[in-house]
């Protein structure tokens, strides 16, 4: 049986843009569209990209629905360029779901612009979603992550909260690009294992 966590990050990361607005429950709310483009960061360093990350806050989308907590997603580079990504989260039922998908460069000039896939048929991913690096602080202790649409947003740290000035420099880098903070919502998080 697919993973529920899975196929549903597969169906909102491929939902084509004409779908979304016919489909109330799943529209983006009524802000006006800024006009500044989304801008990823300048470089990122793979290397001190991959390992663990905590979720601290997110735009709440569908698919993630069953998360009630302790939201994690740890970042693999592979051989072959790309990179294993493995999200897991407590259910409101306390039950681990989690979900492995695949993520590739698509600018490796800045290492910014990723897509993320968590559908495979046989080895073919037929739907990737733009998961680009949007700020990133300067030790990499924490980052912004959004889409050129901003559909969707997180704020990620290395460890499971970040101090207010953390949180406000993550927050700033998201408004630079268009997004508004009171989409987001904080991820409860327990102690760090």
């Amino acid at each position: 049986m697919p993973n529920p966590l899975a196929l549903s990050l597969a169906l909102a990361l491929a939902m084509p843009v004409a779908v979304v607005p016919a489909v109330p429950a799943m529209a983006v709310p009524d802000i006006a569209v800024p006009a500044v483009a989304v801008q990823p960061v300048a470089a990122v360093d793979l290397e001190r990209f991959e390992g663990s990350w905590f979720e601290i806050a997110r735009i709440p989308a569908w698919f993630q629905n069953r998360c009630a907590r302790d939201t994690t997603a740890r970042y693999q580079r592979r051989s072959d360029g790309r990179i294993t990504v493995i999200n897991r989260c407590l259910t409101r039922g306390g039950r681990v779901d989690a979900a492995e998908g695949l993520a590739r460069v698509l600018d490796p000039a800045t290492n910014a612009r990723l897509q993320v896939s968590f559908v495979s048929l046989l080895g073919w991913r037929p739907f990737w979603g733009d998961y680009w690096i949007l700020g990133i602080d300067p030790d990499y202790r924490w980052l912004a992550v959004g889409d050129p649409r901003r559909q969707y947003g997180w704020i990620l740290s290395r460890s499971n909260a970040l101090e207010p000035n953390q949180l406000e420099a993550a927050y700033q880098s998201l408004e630079r690009n268009g997004y508004a903070r009171e989409r987001f919502v904080l991820t409860p998080q327990g102690p760090a294992p």
